[in-house]
């Protein structure tokens, strides 16, 4: 069933990083909500609007490349977060996309010194603020290298054990989160397939480890998903 888009909603901006990448569950979600999607790749040489008074909000999504990358797209991109910034737009930064957000606003982001990454299924713990927010998962979904400094001004929402930075929010608009509630089972197959050659990397898990977690844990993170949308976008029109 194809889903219901309010042609009284102005599209979301979805900003992607690789030809064949798709928002996955956010953008079903998303259109299930009203939404129509306006997808941009700048990588591939897409530009990105310099308003954002034509769209709903913006979702940056991740990628392989990192926010430290000197790509002029990552530059570009992590310039273009003033604009939402700027017009009070509902904005979301999902790994890559937070910690775009983070760079932005003058945090740092790193690797771990002892090369632990995040690859696989991973407990996060909600702050005070999280809790009063939304009830969060215990468990999320992680493919990431790097983390992110909070920004200064950012309250923190969820945190974790190896990467403490999990989520946050700046101003009443903007968030980053550091996992991955998108994925759809055929992505986090592709995943698994494809990033194979990760899961030797110090606290990486197997790739079995993945979809089995997948079959554990992906309830709870799907429907904190669909609630976290509500409240990003809750004045989005």
């Amino acid at each position: 069933m194809t889903p219901e888009i309010n042609k009284h909603r102005r599209p979301m901006l979805i900003v992607l990083h690789q030809e064949r990448s798709t928002p996955g569950r956010v953008g079903q979600i998303l259109m299930q909500k009203g939404f129509a999607l306006d997808i941009r790749r700048p990588a591939l040489g897409q530009k990105l609007p310099e308003t954002l008074a034509d769209h709903s909000g913006a979702v940056i999504f991740g990628g392989p490349m990192s926010a430290n990358d000197n790509e002029d797209f990552v530059r570009r991109e992590i310039n273009w977060v003033d604009i939402p910034l700027k017009e009070n737009r509902p904005f979301l930064g999902i790994c890559l996309g937070a910690q775009m957000l983070a760079r932005h606003l003058g945090a740092n982001v790193y690797g771990n010194k002892d090369g632990s990454v995040e690859i696989g299924w991973y407990p996060i713990r909600p702050t005070r603020n999280g809790r009063l927010m939304m009830k969060w998962p215990s468990m999320v979904y992680q493919f990431h290298r790097e983390g992110f400094e909070l920004p200064h001004g950012a309250d923190l929402l969820a945190e974790g054990d190896l990467y403490p930075n999990q989520a946050f929010r700046y101003g009443k608009h903007a968030y980053g989160v550091q996992f991955h509630a998108e994925l759809t089972r055929m992505m986090m197959q592709s995943w698994v397939v494809r990033g194979a050659e990760r899961f030797t990397l110090p606290k990486a898990q197997p790739g079995h480890l993945h979809l089995e977690g997948r079959m554990l844990h992906d309830r709870a993170l799907k429907a904190w998903l669909d609630g976290f949308l509500d409240h990003v976008f809750t004045e989005a029109s």
